[in-house]
């Protein structure tokens, strides 16, 4: 695990001191200044997402169970995570690319139980995992049901590149990466699913996969729902 994380560090770290020894030795005109201290931003966010999700992981392994007394209303909750995917889905779009189609459906007046911080990580890793990786003009679909066995199950539904079977059950591994090339071009830290899968774990939920190469994938995390008089 330290070497995994060591590696991840190392790789930006490598690229900002270079442009750093770069910027301290030329002398650059303002054009090629801004674009080297761009760069520099990007591994320094690169690298704080990666501490961000280490802590949140180190957190998440260490925790007890929620109190079921804490419900946490989804209408809020999604608001957020479907701000937070258009702005990512904006930002990666190239010039010429069609745009990505989001869509979000998120019950009236439900709650679930749980830790509002946990369960907005996992949901937002599900679905800006499938921004990153549905090219231009593809499909995600982020959608709340309530099952019949009384619990709700948020499903990510992209029309991305797909996973073959093979890579299914080590998918939530800390590091493990399908492409290891286009997830770190993509700006993903490796983290999100495993975190994704400690916050089922700690709310009495499960995380499932299905995926299909050059089809896609669906991603559904299932929990607990909350009522006025308890759980349902």
């Amino acid at each position: 695990f330290v070497a995994n994380v060591s590696h991840e560090i190392r790789t930006p770290l490598t690229v900002m001191s270079g442009f750093i020894e770069t910027l301290q030795s030329l002398q650059l005109e303002a054009a090629d200044r801004e674009k080297y201290l761009e760069l520099m931003s990007v591994q320094a966010l690169r690298m704080q997402e990666l501490v961000n999700d280490l802590l949140i992981l180190s957190q998440l392994e260490g925790s007890s169970l929620p109190s079921t007394s804490d419900p946490v209303g989804l209408e809020m909750l999604m608001s957020g995570i479907e701000s937070e995917a258009r702005g990512l889905s904006v930002s990666q779009r190239h010039v010429g690319d069609e745009p990505q189609i989001l869509h979000f459906e998120t019950p009236k007046g439900v709650e679930i139980l749980g830790v509002s911080k946990e369960i907005y990580s996992a949901a937002s890793n599900l679905v800006n995992n499938a921004v990153r990786y549905t090219p231009a003009g593809g499909l995600i679909t982020a959608l709340w049901t309530l099952l019949p066995d009384q619990r709700i199950q948020f499903s990510v539904v992209d029309t991305g590149p797909g996973i073959a079977s093979e890579h299914l059950p080590r998918l939530t591994e800390r590091f493990y990466r399908v492409d290891p090339a286009r997830s770190r071009e993509t700006g993903g830290t490796g983290l999100g699913l495993s975190i994704v899968k400690h916050v089922a774990a700690n709310h009495g939920g499960e995380i499932t996969v299905w995926s299909s190469p050059n089809v896609g994938s669906t991603f559904a995390l299932r929990l607990p729902v909350y009522s006025p008089e308890g759980v349902i």
